[in-house]
């Protein structure tokens, strides 16, 4: 968990900002889980320099996270760019947000609950007027699409590439176009959304 003085001196106003944020614990609880899943120790502000330099994908999510109580972004965002590709444009993130590779991921739901992994190339989005609203501890993997009003429960695996474009119940997986069920409860079963 190597980071150069040079960024070390880099993150200064960074970590200066994470200090002074009202949203500091729900920064730290995303840093646990970035640290849990990426095998990082040290203190917070070491693992945080740490996912600011070497994870982009950290960095858009310690933005938004600092949108909603500072004023002065834009200084850091012109030390250290986010991901262009990277859209979070979700108005309630739960804390413990973990993003794979935030490479062509849009996340536009009502809400998006506590300690979720979400993989690259994910569309959470509108169908007409109405957004998704995604549980806790829910994983999207890579491709997959999350589409409309649905309301996706709490510990659900959506497998690469499936289309939900329904409900999802708590404690599933599902996969394919459109998501059917796979696992539920921890039994493989076949049944239809």
């Amino acid at each position: 968990m190597k980071v150069s003085s040079f960024n070390k001196i880099r993150f200064v106003l960074h970590i200066l900002f994470y200090k002074k944020c009202p949203r500091r614990k729900i920064i730290e609880e995303d840093i646990d889980h970035y640290a849990e899943v990426v095998g990082l120790s040290g203190s917070y502000e070491s693992k945080m320099r740490f996912l600011l330099d070497k994870r982009p994908e950290f960095r858009n999510l310690f933005y938004y996270r600092l949108s909603r109580a500072h004023g002065m972004l834009w200084i850091l965002k012109l030390i250290a760019r986010p991901i262009s590709t990277l859209y979070l444009f979700t108005p309630e993130i739960g804390p413990g947000l973990f993003i794979q590779h935030g490479f062509a991921t849009i996340l536009c739901a009502q809400s998006i609950g506590n300690n979720c992994h979400i993989n690259q190339q994910v569309t959470v989005g509108y169908k007409g007027s109405d957004a998704p609203v995604i549980g806790n501890n829910v994983t999207i993997s890579c491709g997959a699409k999350v589409l409309g009003g649905v309301k996706v429960g709490d510990n659900v695996v959506i497998g690469a590439n499936a289309v939900v474009v329904k409900d999802v119940p708590s404690n599933t997986t599902v996969v394919g176009v459109p998501a059917y069920i796979i696992k539920k409860d921890g039994v493989r079963v076949k049944e239809e959304l």
